[in-house]
């Protein structure tokens, strides 16, 4: 990292469609979060169709994110070079030996985003202990999310409690994306954590769809956008994601 984004980056996680890439650039997301290698996920795409709407994002200005389950490096490494995503977020428990063998075969300018899981009610972050060790292994990038107590993982609509988000940053020296429950009034909730050292933006599935077509809408992307950003105006001015991140090496 160079420095602090300009602004909040914004995530909008789970697009589908070519729709769903043209709400998220009109309304002014950063980045776009495309589903595969996630089992049984309700927004799980095929290669081909992962990298179509990457291609889709590209050119509207977006920054694609592959979210997978997936560890394999191999395959990983395929993908990327096949589809053009920018990020690979690892969304699952993948071990720091699984990331050093990405960023070992990835492309230099491809970002590793590794997820830290943080449970509900204070128990805890399973991947707190090897924190240090996923920075060491090549990750550029941590997402803080929930996990609910049946075990869900990616996209459960749970907030986090901002203590507990707190409470994890001291053991990280990369940047952090926030996830959970987030929508337009949870800024307030969360403004000790968005001031804190390493805060870089917000990734957002739920809140970013309209109720009545469950497709990312417009209003719901320019709503988080102007509350996260402080900025009344809205409108499709980005951060400009690739620029603020520099994989690690």
């Amino acid at each position: 990292m160079s420095g602090p984004p300009p602004r909040t980056l914004l995530k909008v996680c789970g697009a589908t469609t070519r729709g769903d890439i043209e709400a998220a650039a009109t309304a002014g997301a950063d980045c776009v979060g495309l589903w595969h290698g996630v089992p049984g996920g309700p927004r799980e795409l095929d290669a081909d169709t992962l990298g179509d709407l990457a291609s889709a994002a590209r050119s509207a200005g977006l920054l694609p994110a592959l979210v997978t389950f997936l560890a394999e490096a191999e395959a990983l490494t395929e993908l990327a070079r096949r589809t053009g995503v920018g990020w690979i977020q690892l969304h699952a428990y993948q071990s720091p030996t699984a990331v050093r063998a990405l960023r070992a075969s990835l492309a230099p300018e491809v970002a590793i985003v590794k997820v830290l899981h943080l449970a509900q009610g204070g128990a805890g972050c399973v991947e707190r202990p090897l924190i240090g060790a996923y920075e060491r292994a090549g990750t550029d990038l941590f997402l803080i999310d929930a996990a609910t107590g049946d075990g869900r993982i990616g996209s459960t609509g749970q907030a986090l409690d901002p203590a507990d988000v707190l409470a994890l940053l001291p053991r990280m020296t990369r940047p952090f994306l926030l996830a959970g429950g987030l929508g337009p009034t949870s800024p307030a909730r969360y403004a000790d954590v968005v001031r804190a050292p390493g805060f870089h933006g917000i990734d957002v599935d739920t809140a970013a769809r309209s109720p009545l077509t469950g497709r990312f809408g417009v209003p719901e992307i320019t709503a988080l956008a102007r509350a996260w950003r402080g900025d009344p105006s809205g409108g499709p001015a980005r951060a400009h994601p690739p620029a603020d991140l520099e994989p690690s090496r």
